[in-house]
C-alpha cells in the first residue's frame, strides 16, 4: 500500500504527484472512497464547484480515495491512497485505512512525503527512507527514523501500522526551500526512482524526465535574476558536493544502472 496525501506532507506536490503517475501509468480501480463528513474540516479544505460544457454543475467534497492496480509480473499488487490531508479524527482514520490494509492482505505500506530543505535545485533530489522501529529499519534496509517534533498524517499512519505488525517504510524527497512553487516534477521522479529501488521494479517515467528538465532550467533562470538567491545556490552545491564521498557517486552511478537493466527487461 503506497499512500500521499496533500498538504503539510507534500511540498512541491510531490508526493502526490507520484502517486498520481502510478495512477496514470497502470490501469487502476477505485475500491474505496473515505466519507469526508467526518474526516475533514470544509472551512479548511472547500468542496470544489464545476461545470461542465453542458452546464452542469458538480460539486466535488474533499477526500482520500484507495485504488487497486494489479500487477501480475510482480510477487505483489499495489494499492495507491490518494487524498488530502484529514483535519480531525486522525486515529479513527489511520485505523480505517489500515483496517481495509489487513482486509486485502497488504505487507508493506510505503508512505510518500516532501519537505522543504537547504539542498540545491542544480543537484539530484535527495530521498531518505526510514522506518519507524529500529528492527523494521534494519530488516528492510533504511535508516531509523530519529524525526522529533510535530508529525503529519503519515507519521500516524506509520506508528499504527508498526502497532498492528504491518512493515511501514516512509519515503521523504528533499525540495529546495527557495523552488517551492508546486508542482515540482524532479521531485516527484526522485520519488519514483526510489519506490523502484526499494521495490526492486521497473516504474514508466513517462514525460518526468523532461518536466524535470525544464523546472531546473525555469529555477536556474529565476535564481540568475537575483545575485543573492544565485550566491545562495552555489554555497548549496559547494557543500552538497563536499558531503558527497566517491562511494556515495559509486553507488548512485549503480542504482541507475539497475534501474536501466529492469526497464530494459521490462520492455
Amino acid at each position: 500500500m503506497i499512500l500521499a496525501f496533500g498538504g503539510w506532507n507534500d511540498a512541491g506536490e510531490a508526493a502526490t504527484g507520484a502517486a498520481s503517475h502510478l495512477l496514470n501509468t497502470w490501469t487502476a480501480s477505485l475500491i474505496a472512497q473515505v466519507d469526508p463528513e467526518d474526516f475533514y474540516d470544509f472551512q479548511v479544505n472547500r468542496p470544489m464547484v464545476s461545470v461542465d460544457d453542458s452546464k452542469f454543475r458538480t460539486l466535488t467534497w474533499p477526500t482520500t480515495e484507495v485504488f487497486g492496480i494489479a500487477t501480475p509480473q510482480y510477487d505483489f499488487d499495489l494499492l495507491v491512497v490518494k487524498g488530502v490531508e484529514p483535519s480531525m479524527k486522525w486515529r479513527t482514520f489511520a485505523a480505517n485505512i489500515l483496517d481495509l490494509a489487513d482486509d486485502l492482505d497488504v505487507a508493506m505500506i510505503l508512505t510518500l512525503g516532501s519537505l522543504l530543505a537547504d539542498t540545491p535545485h542544480s543537484r539530484p533530489i535527495s530521498v531518505s527512507g526510514s522506518g519507524a522501529h529500529p528492527d523494521i529499519a534494519e530488516r528492510l534496509g533504511v535508516e531509523v527514523s530519529r524525526y522529533e517534533g510535530p508529525t503529519g498524517i503519515l507519521g500516524v499512519i506509520q506508528e499504527s501500522a508498526q502497532r498492528r505488525g504491518i512493515d511501514a517504510v516512509s519515503l521523504w524527497a528533499a525540495i529546495p526551500h527557495y523552488a517551492a512553487a508546486s508542482p515540482s516534477p524532479k521531485a516527484t521522479l526522485a520519488l519514483i526512482n526510489a519506490l523502484e529501488d526499494f521495490l526492486n521494479i521497473s516504474l514508466p517515467q513517462g514525460d518526468l524526465p523532461e518536466q524535470s528538465q525544464s523546472w531546473e532550467k525555469t529555477v536556474d533562470e529565476m535564481a540568475a535574476e537575483d545575485s543573492e538567491i544565485s550566491e545562495y545556490v552555489r554555497q548549496l552545491e559547494a557543500s552538497r558536493d563536499e558531503s558527497e564521498l566517491p562511494e556515495a557517486t559509486g553507488d548512485s552511478i549503480a542504482r541507475e544502472f539497475e534501474r536501466y537493466l529492469r526497464r530494459r527487461n521490462n520492455e
